[in-house]
């Protein structure tokens, strides 16, 4: 069985926490490789200034193009309607039965993934696992893992990733006010950024 991360997310834009979290997943858990899976409708997000399918994509493929075990998929992009992981997971398992997925998650996901869609899918056909944030402390990280665990019959599992606590929205008003974004984003994702205007 091949062993795959799946990162989802809006990616407006993506950044160095994500690609810091994908990499940590890809070495701690011996992955051959890591899905980068920009999200069309997610149904917890009703921003207006999500950028379009297609940009989103792009800043994606810049960002990850130097890694040849990061791949972007557009599974969800291609798909009508609202977004739901669940429905993701079963349509990659049928589509390849032969990996196995890991599903990475930021701590904030963790919190409310038993209210998503069919959680229980989501448990059952891959293995979650999650990094840490400054906002959640250890002790409350643990207790959410262990009621999962229990409830789901499942194993999360803890990414042993530094916490880079930045999200796209501070890159996003920084951007919008003229402010360097370096460092926030790749280098080749900022000069995108600017050179298309994003974000004003």
């Amino acid at each position: 069985m091949k062993k795959v991360g799946i990162m989802g997310g809006t990616f407006n834009p993506i950044h160095i926490g994500h690609l810091i979290l994908g990499q940590t997943a890809l070495e701690q858990f011996k992955l051959d490789k890591i899905l980068f899976m920009p999200t069309k409708n997610p149904p917890h997000k009703k921003e207006a200034h999500i950028l379009e399918d297609a940009v989103r994509a792009e800043m994606v493929r810049i960002a990850i193009e130097d890694n040849t075990r990061f791949e972007l998929s557009t599974l969800e992009l291609d798909r009508e309607g609202t977004t739901y992981t669940a429905d993701t997971l079963l349509q990659l398992t049928k589509q390849h039965p032969d990996e196995e997925y890991y599903f990475i998650v930021g701590a904030d996901s963790l919190f409310y993934i038993d209210r998503w869609k069919d959680p229980e899918t989501i448990f059952k056909l891959s293995k979650l696992v999650t990094g840490v944030r400054d906002n959640k402390s250890n002790e409350e990280m643990l207790q959410k893992i262990e009621m999962l665990n229990e409830t789901f019959h499942t194993s999360v599992e803890l990414l042993n990733s530094p916490n880079i606590d930045i999200s796209s929205s501070e890159i996003r008003e920084r951007a919008q006010k003229g402010m360097d974004i370096r460092y926030y984003v790749t280098t080749k994702v900022a000069r995108y950024i600017q050179e298309n205007n994003l974000y004003q």
